[in-house]
């Protein structure tokens, strides 16, 4: 298993000088990344079909344990925020429970029988999407989540850093970051957590994107819990609408802080013909705006 052999090119590395140790993370960083663009075609496939599956109301659930876990449920944690992804509609499935990973139990994930049991309490369909993460690609815990999602029909997706691997041979769209040895043996939270990160990034980015939640590289369906996002939301509705900022808020004020509605109400419809021409287009400001100067010129 290459995440777990030591290479001989860091014998010493103890005794280096502080600026090579460091050196040899940082390119340790930059080969990660480079097993992610080698990736790229997994992953994209993976993300079309992932939207294609929550299109229709589906859940995305998340399944980890240790350092791959946590990744995993950072990322669909971020989802709310940034694409206002129903808390609903994500779910975690952390060996050792997803509500404290900062203090893991890392015997956790050997426990095959508990994976197997949290998977069936989310009494998972073939409208879900799930997201099993392991460096190693063996972890019992992980594959048990994996095989009981796709005996329910839900959509298997596993990422992984070693090659042939149970946790990809048996998912439906395996996804290899072929990373190799760590600069410290074992550490998967370095060279394989960077490019499981990068990865789900990706992986979640693309898949919301496909849904509509991006629109000229702008995310119209963030949430604007705060004063940054608040501003963020009245930047992307004057930038898309092409108005002053004080139209963009009027606009927002309309649609209770929805950028994506607001942009239409910035360009003069109503607040419900908004969200009835967002339902009519799939979610997608794009094809909205488009049937919206087609009706204009008509």
């Amino acid at each position: 298993m290459s995440t777990e052999a030591f290479s001989p090119r860091y014998l010493g590395l103890d005794a280096w000088p502080s600026v090579d140790v460091l050196g040899a993370m940082v390119e340790g960083q930059f080969a990660a990344i480079a097993a992610v663009q080698a990736a790229i075609p997994a992953i994209a496939a993976a993300a079309e079909a992932a939207a294609a599956r929550l299109r229709g109301g589906g859940r995305i659930a998340y399944a980890g344990a240790g350092t791959s876990g946590r990744l995993a449920v950072l990322d669909g944690a971020e989802l709310r925020s940034t694409f206002s992804w129903p808390l609903d509609r994500v779910l975690f499935l952390m060996a050792g429970g997803a509500d404290r990973p900062a203090l893991p139990d890392e015997s956790a994930e050997d426990d095959a029988a508990a994976g197997s049991a949290e998977a069936a309490r989310l009494t998972l369909g073939s409208a879900d999407v799930v997201v099993s993460v392991a460096a190693s690609g063996t972890t019992p815990y992980t594959l048990a989540v994996q095989a009981a999602a796709r005996a329910a029909g839900a959509l298997t997706i596993a990422i992984a850093n070693n090659p042939g691997r149970p946790l990809l041979l048996e998912a439906e769209f395996p996804i290899l970051l072929d990373t190799g040895p760590e600069v410290i043996g074992g550490s998967t939270r370095m060279k394989a957590g960077t490019a499981q990160k990068a990865a789900l990034n990706l992986l979640s980015s693309l898949t919301m994107l496909r849904l509509g939640g991006v629109h000229d590289g702008m995310m119209v369906d963030l949430d604007p819990t705060n004063a940054k996002l608040a501003g963020r939301a009245r930047r992307i509705v004057a930038q898309a609408a092409g108005c002053t900022p004080e139209a963009a808020a009027r606009a927002l004020a309309a649609t209770s802080g929805r950028a994506k509605p607001a942009v239409l109400v910035a360009l003069g419809l109503s607040a419900e013909a908004a969200d009835a021409a967002l339902a009519a287009s799939g979610g997608h400001l794009r094809a909205a705006l488009a049937a919206l100067a087609e009706g204009g010129r008509g």
